[in-house]
């Protein structure tokens, strides 16, 4: 790695990538920021929302073994509406998540200046893209460890088509309708719902700017995930960090980074030319505590696009096995 990239590193470390951030929106930058910024300072509420979600467990299974009590299902139906409106509120999120991505996107990839330029002169939002990649691992890694979700979901959509078939007006009342419902349903089906939003927006920004060089968004993708790497297994770097939370935010970061790499390359992140050096990323993944980092790794073992293909290497996929 060049002496470039060193400099990128120590700059985007002490400004970018620190906890708090040191870097503030230039004038030029100042009108997206802002707009971005409203929608992180949700993100944290969504993410608190998430943390507590305590789903309606009990309740629906007393409402499944007492079937004709009418009591017992006014009481569950009672307890899941709420939360049905707080899983809304974070799907609702997750499209604004995606308009915000594609605003920093139209920034950092514009061709007037190379990806690496544009890190080191607007890292205000540079920042900005990392912390949406933190929130959407995050999001997912809650997510995942919590099956009271789908339970939740799955029973309001049973009890909302029984109340449709047995002409019971429930469909006006709900500020969740049936045709919301679907869509809500295509989401949380996914495991890792929030991170399909963005890979999906990615490639559709990609696909909707033909005019940008592929490379321009592959491009600040790898810087990004090589200043990861380098802050993450560098000593010196390392020992700059205030907390382990930096540690947990650069992980997630670099992860998120791979896995739109590997869904906007044609050839993905994996293949031998890629620009990402995935051995080194998994190795510095590998030498977390594993607990720490099991779903990150599991984020790349499912949810990338070309791990499995031939042109990945065998010593990739050993490293990426699950013990």
């Amino acid at each position: 790695m060049g002496n470039h990239t060193h400099l990128l590193v120590d700059d985007v470390a002490s400004k970018c990538l620190s906890r708090p951030p040191d870097a503030q929106p230039t004038e030029a930058e100042r009108k997206i920021w802002e707009q971005v910024n409203q929608v992180l300072m949700e993100a944290l509420a969504i993410l608190d929302d998430l943390q507590s979600y305590k789903g309606a467990g009990e309740e629906i299974r007393q409402a499944i073994q007492n079937p004709n009590a009418d009591r017992v299902q006014e009481r569950a139906w009672g307890a899941v509406v709420p939360l049905v409106g707080k899983l809304k509120k974070f799907y609702e999120f997750s499209l604004k998540l995606e308009g915000s991505l594609h605003g920093l996107l139209k920034a950092l990839t514009s061709a007037h200046c190379s990806p690496t330029q544009h890190l080191e002169q607007e890292q205000a939002l540079a920042r900005q893209f990392a912390e949406i990649l933190h929130f959407t691992l995050r999001f997912d890694e809650l997510k995942m460890t919590n099956p009271a979700i789908q339970n939740d979901f799955s029973y309001y959509r049973r009890t909302l088509n029984r109340m449709r078939i047995n002409n019971v007006a429930a469909e006006e009342e709900n500020e969740v309708n049936n045709e919301l419902a679907n869509r809500m349903s295509l989401f949380y089906a996914n495991a890792t719902p929030m991170l399909k939003t963005l890979s999906d927006a990615t490639t559709k920004f990609v696909s909707d700017n033909t005019d940008l060089p592929i490379e321009n968004t592959t491009d600040c993708l790898c810087t990004m995930a090589s200043v990861c790497k380098v802050m993450l297994e560098t000593p010196e770097y390392r020992s700059r960090f205030a907390n382990e939370d930096t540690v947990s935010f650069c992980l997630r970061v670099m992860v998120g980074v791979i896995i739109l790499y590997d869904y906007v390359h044609p050839a993905g992140a994996f293949v031998k030319s890629s620009k990402i050096d995935m051995k080194g990323c998994i190795k510095v993944l590998k030498d977390q505590p594993q607990s720490s980092v099991e779903g990150l790794l599991n984020a790349l073992r499912y949810t990338t696009k070309h791990l499995n293909d031939e042109t990945t290497s065998k010593q990739i996929k050993n490293m990426l096995q699950a013990n």
